[in-house]
């Protein structure tokens, strides 16, 4: 019995670091369903991804996420270095997505079932390590806002999470 509740809960873990890593992978980052974007820079987004490689389709994704992170927020001058740090680690986190995806491209016609286990394993800690990081500096730039724009915030990662909830919940019925 205690095996089965360590399966369930490293089961768990492995759930909730790839939920959180599909909140940051997503092309509108934590963006509610409410909460539309023009179609001028929706089409300019789409313009810019298909204009890059597709190494490159990760930071220029994630390029457009703290552009729209940033603009949704207001960032402030005085919440500038809260805001360099979250920035610098969505960067990172994205850039460390693309080596594994270079990699796992790279070898894709020589891997072994139990290597593309291992790879899938890989994205996962890959996508865990991202989130240890990205947690804390984005609850600095968190405590560092008005009011008004932590109800920003909160509305857009509630929209996402429920979101992201209805997708479960349509799959499991």
């Amino acid at each position: 019995m205690i095996r089965s509740n360590s399966l369930t809960a490293r089961a768990t873990t492995a759930a909730a670091a790839l939920l959180g890593a599909i909140v940051l992978a997503t092309p509108v980052f934590a963006a509610s369903e409410s909460m539309t974007t023009s179609k001028t820079s929706a089409a300019s987004a789409k313009q810019e991804m298909a204009a890059t490689s597709p190494e490159d389709h990760g930071v220029a994704s994630v390029e457009a996420r703290i552009r729209d992170l940033h603009s949704r927020l207001h960032i402030t001058e005085a919440q500038k270095t809260q805001w360099d740090n979250l920035a610098r680690v969505m960067r990172e986190n994205a850039q460390a997505m693309v080596e594994l995806k270079k990699q796992r491209a790279a070898d894709a016609k020589s891997m072994t079932a139990v290597d593309v286990v291992k790879s899938y394993s890989e994205v996962i800690q890959a996508h865990e390590d991202g989130m240890k990081k990205f947690v804390p500096a984005f609850e600095d730039l968190y405590n560092s806002l008005s009011d008004s724009q932590k109800k920003i915030a909160d509305s857009m990662f509630r929209g996402r999470a429920r979101a992201d909830a209805r997708k479960v919940a349509s799959k499991e019925s």
